[in-house]
């Protein structure tokens, strides 16, 4: 990343971070800023989530190893990161009309993992998201083993966790990510 970029993305992260300081009670944004500055890659990585309209943002701190967790905050889920399948293998089975790609391939060539559905209902916590959108999630192994994937939105008030074939894709769903810095 140049010099330039990092720096744009250190004000951007700080400004989100100053705004909204109920996602991170007790974190100050020197810690965060010291441990952005010690790891360039995790740096690339909140580049990209920021890049495909993210807006990554602190929301916890792990008490044991004092990693800090950013997730996705932006109000409905990632614009640049939408009208994406589950996964490779679902993308693969895909035989006309396929998507651009997938939401577990794209995440780790960003360096991040999707959210869990326990992540997913932690960060409706801090505020409503996803309410004209909706976003994939981890998906368990036996879900995913039968051709399913599980996805999350925010309708009436309500956190619902839903299902759809893995392969299926639509202009209103993407997915959010998370980093431990």
């Amino acid at each position: 990343m140049k010099a330039q970029e990092r720096s744009a993305l250190l004000r951007a992260l700080k400004a989100r971070f100053e705004t909204n300081m109920h996602r991170h009670k007790g974190i100050t944004w020197g810690e965060v800023e010291a441990r952005l500055e010690s790891n360039p890659p995790a740096l690339s990585s909140l580049h990209a989530m920021e890049a495909s309209g993210g807006e990554p943002d602190v929301v916890d701190r792990d008490q044991e190893t004092g990693l800090l967790t950013f997730f996705d905050c932006a109000a409905e889920s990632p614009s640049g990161r939408r009208s994406v399948c589950y996964d490779g293998a679902a993308l693969e089975s895909r035989k006309e009309h396929k998507p651009r790609g997938s939401a577990v391939e794209m995440a780790a060539e960003m360096g991040i993992d999707l959210l869990t559905e326990e992540q997913y209902r932690a960060l409706q916590k801090l505020g409503e998201f996803d309410t004209r959108t909706s976003s994939w999630i981890q998906t368990p192994l036996d879900v995913r083993s039968q051709g399913g994937a599980l996805f999350c939105d925010r309708r009436y008030g309500t956190v619902f966790v839903y299902h759809n074939g893995a392969q299926s894709y639509y202009a209103a769903r993407g997915f959010r990510g998370w980093l431990a810095v």
